[in-house]
């Protein structure tokens, strides 16, 4: 009798989460076009906003962080949060870029980028620290010292809230109290923000394996080969992840099949994909450290159209009304036509470019190496 009534609850409580977990992806559905609550803006890491901007960007505003911004923003309810090499998490107002709070998490923030949902902010630090942050008033929740410098981007995914560590872990705590659910060790650094499909966690790792992690219980369920070391993230579209890797090329894995799909390498310029990929119908565009943004037919891997800047390209391109929104190193924020290419506007910055364009009601936020945040629409 006592068995058959654990047995019950453990399927009422796994009910219950499932629930949560489908409500959550409805909700970040519905927040799509007025949202960008994580890094590359939804769980599937596609980089695709449902939100369009106008045809000829002015610049609405920026604001002064007083250091490197490599974070992308989040945004979420009119407020842009986003973390600074100063030390801080930021939280400013879309429309007028006013600082609304900032958190001191003391040492500065690196790539990693906010995740905000369900009243939080959770951010990772170059110290290993991860933060959880009330978004109304900015004061500090809870926090958790892993074991090494944190780049990768959080995952809420309902009650939980995913991050890697360069300590070679992917955690998952819950995300009121920080109470650590599980952890999974791998072989090297994690730098990859996880994408989330039917309850899996899928990250590409610096030990050059694909994974997939059972989300209830931190079980490894999928593990193939990344085909080299691999900071990007992975973007899926139905069944098929893509992403690139320092090895010099670009692949499509297939769950399904757990095969790889197709590799393409650029047949001249032999150099890493540190950009995470976006992917829209039927084409996966991203960065090379080749100073170029690719743009490749996501069935075969063939080239579509390449676009050349003048340094290395470490930006994740966002794709939004038939353009492809993306910063390079050269100091410049790009917007290129989505079908061949061609280049339609420019925005010369101070410094590099590293960081991910955000869009969300008719703006685009992205910072820059010199500490400042612009904000356009």
């Amino acid at each position: 009798m006592k068995n058959k009534k654990t047995i019950a609850l453990r399927l009422f409580y796994s009910s219950f989460f499932w629930c949560l977990f489908i409500f959550s992806q409805l909700l970040v559905s519905a927040q799509s076009v007025d949202s960008w609550p994580q890094f590359r803006g939804n769980y599937n890491n596609t980089g695709v906003a449902g939100s369009e901007v106008a045809p000829n960007l002015k610049m609405i505003w920026t604001y002064e962080a007083g250091d490197v911004v490599e974070s992308t923003a989040a945004i979420l309810d009119g407020t842009v949060y986003v973390g600074s090499g100063k030390g801080e998490l930021l939280a400013l107002d879309l429309n007028s870029g006013k600082l609304k709070w900032k958190y001191q998490t003391k040492e500065p923030v690196g790539e990693s980028s906010p995740a905000v949902g369900s009243g939080m902010v959770f951010i990772g630090d170059l110290s290993g620290v991860f933060h959880a942050v009330s978004a109304a008033d900015g004061k500090g929740v809870w926090s958790y010292k892993t074991g090494a410098e944190i780049k990768s981007s959080p995952v809420i995914v309902g009650d939980r809230v995913l991050i890697g560590s360069y300590d070679g872990t992917l955690y998952c705590f819950n995300m009121r109290d920080g109470k650590t659910i599980w952890k999974l060790k791998t072989e090297n650094y994690i730098h990859a923000t996880p994408a989330v499909i039917d309850g899996i966690a899928y990250i590409t790792g610096c030990d050059e394996l694909f994974r997939g992690i059972r989300i209830t219980d931190g079980k490894e369920v999928i593990r193939m080969s990344a085909g080299g070391y691999t900071g990007a993230s992975p973007a899926f579209i139905g069944q098929n992840a893509y992403f690139g890797n320092f090895n010099n090329e670009v692949i499509s894995l297939n769950l399904k099949t757990r095969r790889r799909g197709w590799l393409y390498q650029h047949p001249q310029r032999q150099f890493p994909f540190y950009s995470s990929a976006a992917v829209i119908g039927g084409k996966v565009i991203l960065g090379g450290r080749d100073k170029m943004v690719h743009c490749l037919n996501a069935a075969t891997g063939k080239a579509i159209w390449t676009f050349t800047t003048r340094a290395r390209v470490e930006s994740s391109p966002v794709v939004s009304g038939g353009r492809v929104y993306v910063g390079s190193n050269d100091g410049r924020f790009y917007v290129l036509d989505l079908t061949n290419g061609n280049k339609l506007w420019e925005f010369t910055a101070g410094s590099a470019i590293s960081a991910s364009p955000a869009i969300a009601s008719g703006r685009i936020v992205i910072g820059s190496q010199d500490g400042k945040i612009y904000c356009f629409g």
